[in-house]
């Protein structure tokens, strides 16, 4: 079996106006809120064998702050300009070149398309993620390459304010 973990970029900054959107940094909700879930997945013994992520500064950033308390080395995040202006097709053949020696790989991108994705790997509707929303998706497959659309089981859903609702 096979996990992914779709996660939406930690709440970005817009105050500065000579930032460019791949340039926006994290707020200081987001700052706050990537460890927040990091720490729920660390609780959950959630250890990546993979970590792939938009190189935009606001989900590199999100996917260090994770990898910190998830004791995987920065050095091993590949970065893919696909995710951050890519579509759902581009993201499935990102996952489907996953390493098969992977079990569990976590995948930091941008709304609309991380939405969109989950819900073509699902075959269901899921509400739009919110910044540093979760989803768990198992595939009953050994080998990535297998992932195709509506073949994934969606495990759960988590985002920071969950809770409050």
């Amino acid at each position: 079996m096979k996990s992914l973990y779709l996660i939406r970029h930690a709440k970005s900054s817009r105050e500065s106006p000579y930032t460019g959107d791949f340039e926006r940094p994290l707020n200081n909700q987001g700052i706050k809120d990537a460890p927040l879930m990091a720490t729920m997945l660390e609780k959950k013994c959630v250890h990546p064998d993979f970590v792939i992520s938009s190189p935009a500064i606001r989900a590199i950033t999100t996917a260090k702050l994770f990898c910190d308390i998830l004791s995987y080395p920065h050095v091993r995040i590949q970065q893919r300009s696909e995710i951050y202006n890519g579509r759902a097709s581009q993201l499935l053949n990102i996952v489907q070149q996953i390493p098969d020696n992977c079990k569990t790989a976590m995948l930091f991108g941008h709304n609309p398309t991380i939405t969109e994705f989950a819900i073509l790997l699902i075959g269901k509707h899921i509400e739009s993620m919110p910044t540093c929303g979760i989803v768990q998706i198992n595939f009953d497959f050994t080998l990535w390459q297998d992932v195709a659309p509506d073949k994934g089981k969606k495990v759960w859903y988590e985002y920071p304010r969950k809770s409050l609702e």
